[in-house]
C-alpha cells in the first residue's frame, strides 16, 4: 500500500472510532435513562405489593425489540440475549425495592 493509500485508511478508522465512541456514549445515558424509569416501576410495584416480573411484559418486550432488530439490521438473536440480560437486571433491581419496602 502506499503512503496516501495508507493515510486515507487511518482517517477512515479514525472517524469510525469516533462514531463508535459517540455511540457508547449514547447507550450508556440511553440505559442510564431507562434504567431511571424501571427504578421508578420497581418502587410503585414495590408500594403496592405487585410482583417484581412481568412475564408477559417481558415477552411482548423481547419480540418487539426483535422485530426492530430485524428492521434495523441488527441480529434479532444478539438483540432477545441483550434485552434479556437487561430484564434480569431490572428484576433484580426491582427484587430489592421489594425487600427493602417496608410492609403494611
Amino acid at each position: 500500500m502506499n503512503a496516501d493509500a495508507v493515510r486515507r485508511a487511518a482517517d477512515l478508522l479514525r472517524g469510525h472510532r469516533e462514531s463508535i465512541d459517540r455511540l457508547d456514549a449514547i447507550l450508556v445515558f440511553t440505559l442510564a435513562e431507562r434504567f431511571k424509569h424501571t427504578q421508578a416501576v420497581g418502587a410503585l410495584k414495590a408500594a403496592h405489593g405487585l410482583p417484581p416480573s412481568d412475564p408477559a411484559r417481558e415477552a411482548n418486550q423481547i419480540a418487539r425489540l426483535e422485530r426492530l432488530a430485524a428492521d434495523a439490521d441488527l441480529d434479532p438473536e444478539f438483540a432477545k440475549t441483550f434485552l434479556t440480560f437487561i430484564i434480569s437486571e431490572v428484576i433484580r433491581h426491582h427484587e430489592s425495592h421489594l425487600e427493602n419496602t417496608p410492609k403494611p
